[in-house]
């Protein structure tokens, strides 16, 4: 790790915040403080160490209980005054047990199709199938639902095949939406996948 310039002297107790993000689902995780001593621990073994104000001490996170917060990588800001540290986390961070000091469950989030997602679950619990076409097919079970991204999928290869991008990409979000009402018609979400690509990396 590259010397950083941090200015630790820039408040009076000599603490600066330390902003953790897990470095794969990008969630915040929590917030603490170090001062020269705590981050020079923390780069040496590489596991996030805080100075603690109420024990008036140095502590690395998981010295007890095993949750290790473990350095990826470290930056400061523009004023080098606040640090972002991004870490893989070796269980729950909040001292309470939840994956965050929010009370958050540390997934990841897929943006637009994480929502996607959401608004096919409400159409699939809250809506009528005679005014949803999602509802619609939850209603008429898994075997349609397959057939019908089989059919999006074969529409897909057709259109590859073809100059036209628009038609490609119109037909692509079809296939892509109609598998995520797939995916939660056998119960899984695209956490789940993405959980199984992981165990795939090598």
């Amino acid at each position: 790790m590259k010397h950083m310039k941090i200015d630790f002297d820039k408040n009076i107790d000599g603490l600066i915040p330390a902003i953790i993000q897990d470095a794969t689902t990008k969630n915040v995780l929590m917030l603490g403080y170090m001062n020269q001593e705590a981050f020079d621990k923390t780069k040496e073994t590489q596991k996030v160490t805080f100075y603690s104000r109420s024990k008036k001490r140095s502590w690395t996170k998981g010295e007890e209980s095993g949750n290790f917060l473990n350095v990826v990588h470290i930056k400061n800001d523009c004023d080098d005054d606040t640090l972002l540290i991004y870490v893989n986390p070796a269980g729950p961070t909040c001292h309470k047990g939840s994956d965050t000091c929010w009370n958050e469950e540390n997934l990841s989030n897929f943006g637009f199709f994480s929502e996607l997602e959401k608004t096919i679950e409400q159409r699939r619990t809250s809506s009528e199938a005679d005014t949803s076409y999602v509802a619609s097919l939850f209603e008429k079970g898994i075997n349609k639902i397959a057939q019908k991204v089989g059919e999006e999928a074969v529409e897909v290869v057709i259109e590859a095949k073809d100059d036209n991008d628009d038609l490609f990409l119109n037909e692509s979000a079809d296939l892509l939406f109609h598998y995520l009402i797939l995916l939660q018609a056998k119960g899984f979400t695209l956490n789940d996948i993405e959980n199984v690509l992981k165990k795939r990396q090598k």
